[in-house]
């Protein structure tokens, strides 16, 4: 952002996401940041066969138990934002457990309520969970799986984002729901212009579904999987970087603003 927000009368987007921070405050918002229970939630909305197999939870790191689990699995916490606390095990005999039990330690410890004041976060329960590791046909090797992130502003997507070369050198572009590229990025991970995205054939059905996730709400960015064709709920989020993001344009801000009616 760089400078003090207007909360009294908001009008970028950024100023707008700090604004829902203090005033929009359901209950139910803690179920679904919850990366656990959210998929009950999301289940009960769109359908049980877009949720990702969870394998175990455990509330402790010293309560896991590899040996439950086949050689190939995710371990993630159920309060975590940003994908920082994913552990992927893709061959048991490989897996640096304790390695693996530092980090979840260590996640286990962050709290985004008094970071950045996310209060949805307040009160999820800090957790560990293992779920079913999703295999891409044809991946290349070290690659990550792809997902949509579509911004969805008083229950319409106006645009979604992919990253791409997260373990190299971190992008992203920003799409129209037509599958078009924009002409805005973000700063801190600067779109490319010349990068090929072939968008998914059911792309259409994903943004069907991410506004029917997000249809009471002002603001909810909605996160899927397109693995092998099929489409996986990935997680809902309400503070894209916490509403402090930058974008490569500032007057994409304002004109984001625009879009979303507090």
């Amino acid at each position: 952002m760089g400078k003090w927000p207007n909360l009294k009368h908001p009008q970028l987007f950024t100023e707008k996401i700090q604004w829902l921070k203090m005033n929009n405050r359901k209950p139910e918002y803690t179920i679904m940041v919850d990366k656990y229970a959210v998929k009950e939630y999301v289940a009960n909305i769109i359908g049980k066969q877009y949720i990702i197999p969870t394998l175990a939870v455990w509330e402790k790191t010293e309560d896991i138990d590899c040996d439950c689990l086949p050689n190939q699995f995710v371990l993630k916490t159920t309060h975590g934002g940003g994908g920082c606390d994913v552990i992927v095990c893709k061959d048991k005999r490989k897996f640096d457990k304790e390695a693996a039990l530092v980090k979840l330690t260590t996640s286990l410890t962050s709290d985004l309520f008094k970071k950045f004041r996310e209060w949805p976060y307040k009160n999820v329960p800090k957790r560990i969970i293992a779920e079913k590791f999703m295999q891409v046909e044809n991946a290349e090797e070290g690659s990550d799986l792809k997902d949509y992130k579509f911004f969805c502003f008083n229950g319409k997507v106006r645009f979604f984002k992919i990253d791409f070369d997260r373990f190299v050198e971190h992008h992203a572009n920003y799409y129209s729901p037509d599958g078009k590229l924009l002409p805005f990025g973000e700063a801190d991970l600067p779109p490319v212009p010349s990068h090929v995205e072939n968008m998914p054939e059911n792309l259409a059905e994903m943004i069907q579904l991410a506004e029917k996730l997000s249809v009471e709400q002002s603001f909810l960015r909605v996160d899927f999987y397109n693995i092998n064709g099929l489409i996986y709920f990935g997680e809902l989020t309400f503070y894209p970087a916490s509403g402090m993001g930058t974008f490569t344009d500032e007057n994409i801000d304002l004109q984001l603003g625009s879009y979303l009616k507090l």
